[in-house]
């Protein structure tokens, strides 16, 4: 019992000593403010979860939080790239931002990110640095320039009804595509899922992965990439439609599962089948599977641009989706699924009470350099753009 409350009054020092008088001002100049929170909007159940984070800093905090729902981070950047490019120093049209990746990358280059402003955060103590790499984002090191909120791993969603023995790597994929055609589809790069898919399978074919981790070279690419392409090209004449169209992401690869004109869809939420079935979008039995390599796996991250006017209202909306309220309802796959960040070690048997699940994460494979996604990307339009 003593170890146990000497533990948590040390979890309680950096918010009463180094944390307490800057936090406090923080969240005095927060209040009144509107933050302008442009994330992905193609998922109810995540927006429904930024409505009731809304309702809750509005309530606890006066923060007034809008989601600006978008398609693709990307075009955001090159609004805040173009706001700067302009000088347009003060006033930015966001105010925090969903990002990882290639982006993250894009923005941190071009100096549009405020911070470091992670250390500021007094929930910042309860992440888990240990299990999980959130120092850095797709090998960049982040820096404090953006604070982690959740964890993605791609796997492949399945009815074992349907499709008792599913593939687990590219070879058996393919053999699977040829036995039954038209059963097997991917989204359409630049689409996140459809990007990441070319990612997971590539590091399934390739001998030596040690190049995907460092800047791609033009002669890097052509070579390490040689046999993605032959196993497209192999892939596309019995895909889906014979790869005429491409579905439009994961949530459409999950109608069409349902619908029975696919056999697997693609996720990145390794609680997407379990959720899914429990919402009534997928049949009862619907499992998720990785590949035996392991599961392309990242993190995923909230920031804030540098010409953002609501600086402190942001960093206290961010706080608070990582307090273990915040975690804890994000990983509810009733409501989302998506995994948390937190150490549960670091939190009270209360707080930990708050996850009606904690479960483990699949063995996982880093994320290559940015450069290879966007190499990737050019080269899949260039052979196969529509």
């Amino acid at each position: 019992m003593l170890t146990r409350l000497l533990f948590c009054l040390a979890l309680l020092l950096p918010l009463s000593s180094a944390h307490a008088g800057p936090w406090q001002q923080t969240l005095s100049d927060a209040r009144g403010q509107t933050v302008y929170f442009n994330a992905w909007g193609g998922s109810q159940e995540i927006n429904t979860y930024i409505r009731w984070a809304g309702a809750e800093v509005k309530k606890r905090y006066g923060i007034r939080l809008v989601h600006v729902k978008v398609t693709d981070i990307s075009d955001v950047v090159g609004r805040i790239l173009a706001e700067k490019v302009a000088g347009k120093t003060r006033d930015g049209s966001v105010d925090m931002i969903w990002i990882n990746g290639e982006n993250f990358k894009a923005m941190k280059e071009a100096g549009l990110l405020h911070g470091p402003f992670v250390k500021e955060l007094p929930n910042d103590t309860l992440v888990d640095r240990e299990r999980l790499q959130v120092d850095r984002d797709f090998t960049v090191p982040v820096e404090g320039l953006e604070a982690p909120w959740g964890v993605g791993q791609l796997n492949l969603i399945f009815d074992p009804q349907r499709t008792p023995e599913p593939p687990t790597n590219a070879a058996s994929l393919l053999a699977y595509a040829k036995a039954h055609p038209g059963r097997v589809a991917y989204p359409m790069p630049p689409e996140f899922h459809g990007s990441s898919f070319l990612k997971q399978v590539l590091l399934d074919l390739t001998d030596d992965p040690a190049p995907l981790y460092n800047p791609a070279s033009e002669a890097d690419v052509a070579r390490v990439t040689a046999p993605l392409w032959r196993w497209l090209d192999a892939l596309h004449p019995v895909a889906w439609r014979r790869a005429g169209a491409f579905p439009t992401g994961s949530s459409h690869m999950v109608q069409l599962l349902d619908d029975g004109e696919i056999d697997l869809a693609i996720s990145f939420n390794p609680q997407d089948a379990r959720a899914k079935a429990a919402q009534g979008l997928l049949p009862a039995g619907a499992r998720s599977l990785v590949f035996d390599m392991g599961a392309l796996t990242n993190s995923h991250f909230l920031a804030i641009p540098y010409n953002s006017d609501a600086k402190a209202a942001s960093k206290v909306v961010i706080n608070f989706l990582l307090s273990p309220e915040a975690q804890a309802r994000k990983a509810d796959t009733d409501i989302w699924g998506d995994p948390a960040v937190l150490a549960m070690a670091r939190l009270t048997p209360e707080e930990q009470a708050l996850f009606k699940t904690a479960p483990a994460l699949c063995k996982s494979v880093a994320e290559p350099h940015p450069s290879w996604m966007t190499a990737l990307e050019k080269e899949w339009n260039k052979r196969y753009g529509q």
